[in-house]
């Protein structure tokens, strides 16, 4: 099933057939929202949302553009700080450690963050780098871009340079960021932008098997991926209305502090 929400019973995913290495298991993690309230210039797109992942759990962002999909993956992401409402994890809020919270989260953005003049090998082992909380010896860095391009079917062009790559190319050198530098909440806003369907089809390989390894993914789409037991989160839902702002006086008392004087 696609695009829709499960029963209440619905589980996780079983692994796939695709083989993939076992000895990456995330631990038991909860990340969750209450009562958040997004501004984007003047304007309230999303209010009193909330919404909670835990371990193989996925979530699937779906609304009509301007409905603030990507300013939740944002806020999600720790790019952007909500007007209003908490951001945590089981063991504390991300304001409280924001360190622990980058550490555990990776975000593949809908525009591209590949360096023109970076092959696509050294695009990795700089994601890879920066993300680790221990410096990776070379021969663990190695393998680890070696496996990410082969994933991604980009081992053919480890040595182009970005600028060289198609928007297919580099979209799917920005999804192998997520292998190279492991992670248990995966943000994605539109992953399947340039991708074609045999592209797409590696993307799904890889959200099931970060699943079954325990990990949390938050996906925005508007094409159709294939993300069985996802949890439908309609920011429809949560549009806020002029009206219910000044009914709402933690909402309204929010906007105004915003304001400028």
């Amino acid at each position: 099933m696609r695009h829709h929400p499960p029963p209440a019973s619905a589980t996780a995913p079983s692994p796939p057939a695709t083989t993939f290495a076992t000895d990456l298991r995330f631990p038991d993690l909860r990340f969750e929202g209450r009562g958040l309230v997004c501004l984007r210039g003047e304007r309230i797109v999303f209010g009193n949302l909330g919404f909670g992942l835990g371990p193989g759990e996925a979530l699937l962002l779906l609304g009509p553009n301007g409905s603030g999909k990507s300013s939740l993956l944002r806020l999600m992401a720790g790019l952007l700080r909500p007007l209003a409402g908490e951001l945590g994890w089981h063991d504390g809020p991300v304001r409280a450690d924001p360190e622990r919270h980058h550490a555990r989260t990776r975000y593949v953005g809908h525009t591209d963050a590949v360096k023109p003049v970076l092959t696509a090998a050294e695009t990795l082992r700089f994601w890879a780098r920066v993300c680790a909380e221990t410096a990776p010896s070379r021969a663990a860095l190695d393998a680890a871009v070696a496996e990410a391009l082969a994933r991604l079917d980009l081992t053919r062009l480890a040595d182009v340079p970005g600028r060289m790559l198609s928007a297919g190319q580099r979209r799917r050198l920005n999804l192998a960021r997520l292998l190279a530098a492991p992670a248990p909440l995966w943000l994605m806003d539109e992953p399947t932008t340039a991708l074609d369907r045999a592209s797409v089809r590696i993307l799904e390989d890889l959200l099931a098997e970060h699943r079954a390894r325990g990990g949390m993914i938050a996906l925005s789409t508007h094409q159709t991926v294939d993300l069985p037991g996802a949890r439908v989160l309609d920011l429809d839902a949560f549009a806020v209305d002029p009206l219910d702002l000044h009914a709402d006086p933690e909402m309204r008392a929010a906007h105004l502090a915003e304001s400028p004087a």
